[in-house]
C-alpha cells in the first residue's frame, strides 16, 4: 500500500523499519471511530465551503460504504497498511479517486488519532460502567438475602465484632459507588474533542470544530491545540480508575478464596467457576477468583506503562505515544472480563451461615458489647474494657465463653453485672442494636442497599 505521507523522502522505508511503525495491528479496534469521525469532518468541511457539498456528500457516502463492507465481512483490513487511517483513507481514495484525496483537509493524524482514542474509550468506560453497575446490583441482591447472616468481622485477620454477611457484602458495594464516581469523572474529562487542532497549531481553514465535537457527542473542543495532539492524561487516568476497581474486585476476591477454604467454609461457589485438580480428587479450587486477583496486577502494569511513557515527553505529538494503547486497551479488555467473571459466579455463591454462626460464637467478638453493657450501668469505658478483657482472659484459661460464663462468676468481676447481660451479649442483639447510620443491623443494611440502589438509578 502506497505511503500517504511519502514525499519528502526519496528511499524506501524497509520492511523492518515498516513492521516496527505499524500500529494497524491494535489501532484497527479503532476502525468504527476513524470512520465515523471522518464522516463528521466531512459534513464540517461541506458546511463552511471548504469543499463543495456534494463532495462531502460523496465523501460520507464512501465512508459508510467502507464501515458496512467491514461489518459485513465483504471488507478487511490489510495488515499491510500503516494504520487503520491510512487504510481508510486508502481504501476510500481507491473507491472515490480525487475525491477521497479531500478527507484530510484541515486535520493531521495527530489530532485525527487522538480522536479516534478519545471516542473508543468513552465507549469502553460506557461498557464497563454497566457491567460496574450489574455487579453492584448483584452484591445488593446477596446482601438482601444474607442481611440477617451472623458472621466474625475482622481486623487484622482476627475475630473482631459479629456483623452480618449482607453488611460485609455492601462494604463491596460501596467501593463500587466510588469506582462509578470515578468512571463518570474521567469521561467527562475525557469528552472533549482534538479534532480541529491538526499537528499542532490549528489550520489556516475557517473551520468549525464546535459543530465537529458536537456531531461526535463530544461537550465541546480542547482549548489549546499543542495540549489537545500531545497529552494522554485522560487515558493514565482511565487506567487509575479501572486500577482502583480491579483493587476492590481483587480484595473481594481474596476473602471469597479465604470464605471457601476448609479451614472458614463460610460459602461455596458454584461449579461453574471453579475447577478440579489434575491429581487430587477432593479439590474444589476458587480459580476465577484466584484469576481477577491475579490480573490486578496486570491492569496495575498497565498503568505503570502509560504513566512511563508520557513521563518526560516533549510537547507536541511523539511517536513515542504510539505505546498509549495497547496497554489501555489490555486495561479495558481486563476489567470487562473480570467484572463480567464476577457478576456471573456471585449469584451462585452459597453462605453457610451456620459455620458463620459458629465461628462469630468462639472468637468473644462480644467483648466489646460487654464493656458498652457495664458502661451502660455506670461504670467508665476503660474500667469496663479492663474488666471485660479479664472475663476474656478467664474464658481462655478455663475454656468457656462469655456466654457460659455463670452470673455468679460474672457478679464476681462486677457487682453490676445482672441476668440481663446474656441478652446483651447475645449475638443477634449485639448485630441487631447496632442502629448507627452504616452499622451492621438488619435495619441498617437495607438502609444501605436500598441507597446503592437509588443510587444505581441515578447513574447512567
Amino acid at each position: 500500500m502506497t505511503k500517504l505521507w511519502a514525499g519528502r523522502t526519496e528511499a524506501e522505508t524497509a520492511k523492518l523499519a515498516d513492521d516496527f511503525n505499524s500500529s494497524i495491528a491494535f489501532d484497527s479496534r479503532m476502525a468504527k471511530q476513524d470512520i465515523t469521525g471522518s464522516m463528521a469532518h466531512a459534513a464540517m468541511l461541506g458546511a463552511k465551503g471548504i469543499i463543495s457539498e456534494a463532495e462531502a456528500a460523496a465523501l460520507i457516502d464512501g465512508l459508510q460504504g467502507i464501515l458496512d463492507d467491514l461489518s459485513a465481512g465483504a471488507l478487511s483490513i490489510d495488515p499491510q497498511a500503516e494504520d487503520i487511517h491510512m487504510f481508510v483513507e486508502a481504501v476510500l481514495t481507491e473507491r472515490l479517486g480525487d475525491v477521497g484525496k479531500k478527507l484530510h483537509t484541515a486535520r493531521s493524524r495527530n489530532d485525527q488519532v487522538a480522536l479516534d482514542f478519545r471516542m473508543y474509550l468513552r465507549g469502553e468506560i460506557d461498557g464497563i460502567t454497566a457491567l460496574t453497575k450489574t455487579l453492584a446490583a448483584v452484591l445488593c441482591d446477596k446482601a438482601e438475602e444474607y442481611k440477617a447472616a451472623i458472621m466474625p468481622g475482622y481486623t487484622h485477620l482476627q475475630r473482631a465484632q459479629p456483623i452480618t454477611f449482607g453488611h460485609q457484602l455492601m462494604a463491596y458495594a460501596m467501593m463500587l459507588l466510588r469506582d462509578l464516581s470515578r468512571l463518570g469523572d474521567c469521561r467527562r474529562r475525557l469528552n472533549l474533542s482534538p479534532i480541529g487542532c491538526c499537528a499542532l497549531a490549528g489550520t489556516t481553514y475557517d473551520t468549525d470544530r464546535e459543530m465537529e465535537a458536537a456531531a461526535l457527542g463530544f461537550d465541546g473542543i480542547c482549548l489549546n491545540s499543542i495540549d489537545g495532539v500531545s497529552d494522554r492524561d485522560f487515558a493514565a487516568e482511565l487506567c487509575a480508575a479501572l486500577s482502583i476497581e480491579m483493587m476492590h474486585l481483587s480484595r473481594l476476591s481474596e476473602e471469597l478464596i479465604l470464605w471457601s477454604s476448609w479451614e472458614f467454609q463460610f460459602i461455596e461457589l458454584p461449579d461453574a467457576y471453579t475447577t478440579g485438580s489434575s491429581i487430587m480428587p477432593q479439590k474444589k479450587n476458587p480459580d476465577m477468583a484466584e484469576l481477577v486477583r491475579g490480573k490486578t496486577g496486570r491492569v496495575y502494569g498497565d498503568l505503570m506503562g502509560i504513566l512511563t511513557v508520557l513521563k518526560g515527553l516533549p510537547l507536541a505529538y511523539n511517536k513515542d505515544m504510539q505505546e498509549d494503547k495497547e496497554g489501555v486497551f489490555d486495561a479495558c479488555d481486563t476489567a470487562r472480563m473480570c467484572l463480567e467473571v464476577m457478576a456471573g459466579m456471585l449469584p451462585g455463591m452459597k453462605a453457610r451461615t451456620d459455620r458463620m454462626l459458629r465461628a462469630a460464637s468462639e472468637g468473644f467478638i462480644n467483648a466489646t458489647d460487654l464493656a458498652d453493657y457495664l458502661v451502660m450501668k455506670g461504670l467508665p469505658f476503660r474500667s469496663a474494657y479492663k474488666i471485660s478483657g479479664a472475663l476474656v482472659k478467664q474464658c481462655i484459661r478455663e475454656g468457656k465463653t462469655l456466654e457460659t460464663l455463670s452470673l455468679e462468676e460474672y457478679k464476681q468481676a462486677s457487682a453490676l453485672i445482672e441476668e440481663d447481660v446474656y441478652t446483651h451479649i447475645d449475638l443477634s442483639t449485639c448485630v441487631n442494636k447496632r442502629v448507627s447510620a452504616g452499622g451492621t443491623s438488619v435495619q441498617s443494611v437495607e438502609k444501605q442497599i436500598a441507597a446503592v440502589r437509588a443510587a444505581l438509578e441515578a447513574t447512567p
